[in-house]
């Protein structure tokens, strides 16, 4: 189906905010993926070759650059309702007639309903009124050291290198979302992150994830000894 990448920092100066939301699409076509939460403001490269897909990121691309990523639930393969709508801001086609992407996030949308179609993949009617604060650019006033130094010491423990001097240099949401993409939790953790609404309560949550899986850590520890 896809194969993704390892995840690249968003760019500052995101062009994102150059959008409208009343100008979004109401109808998207939409890729459901498994285990890939995708968030606004963050860049996931995507490796494209089946069929299906192959056609839905043409359509995408030669119309306005615009799809939906949306994961599907591990036991019975439903979609969730809530996703994030990408643009595509990089397209390659190889000679194997794969297509490389990178997809760099908009905002989140819900979804609606599904729309009845002769295409191979799906499409669905969603809105995007719920999150405004992801096309908002005004500068955000939150504490965030307290998950800096913990989120420094989970990624630590777990071997995952960050560059951390480029990663400062993003805006504060863009640290957040980015956080909540690639940290090594739980994808239903990660969807739970994905529809907490207000930036403030998502760097809560995130916090109190990432506090469980450090004292987890430390007491397996102690329990060994």
């Amino acid at each position: 189906m896809v194969n993704h990448y390892k995840m690249s920092l968003p760019r500052r100066g995101f062009f994102l905010y150059s959008y409208l939301m009343k100008k979004f699409p109401e109808i998207i076509p939409v890729f459901p993926l498994s285990g890939v939460i995708y968030f606004p403001q963050t860049n996931l490269p995507l490796n494209i070759f089946e069929k299906r897909y192959l056609e839905l990121v043409n359509d995408a691309y030669n119309k306005n650059k615009l799809m939906g990523m949306v994961q599907s639930k591990r036991f019975d393969n439903t979609l969730y309702n809530i996703g994030c709508l990408g643009k595509i801001s990089d397209y390659q086609k190889s000679k194997d007639g794969r297509i490389i992407i990178n997809l760099t996030g908009v905002s989140r949308f819900k979804i609606l309903k599904e729309i009845s179609n002769k295409k191979l993949y799906r499409e669905f009617q969603v809105k995007y009124e719920d999150f405004e604060e992801d096309i908002n650019n005004a500068k955000s006033e939150i504490n965030t050291n307290n998950l800096m130094e913990k989120t420094k010491i989970f990624f630590k423990k777990n071997g995952l290198l960050l560059n951390w001097r480029e990663f400062e240099r993003l805006d504060q949401s863009q640290k957040i979302n980015t956080l909540a993409m690639i940290a090594p939790i739980t994808n239903e953790e990660k969807q739970k992150l994905l529809e907490t609404i207000s930036l403030v309560n998502k760097v809560s949550i995130l916090e109190s994830i990432i506090d469980f899986y450090l004292h987890e850590n430390n007491f397996s520890n102690q329990t060994v000894q």
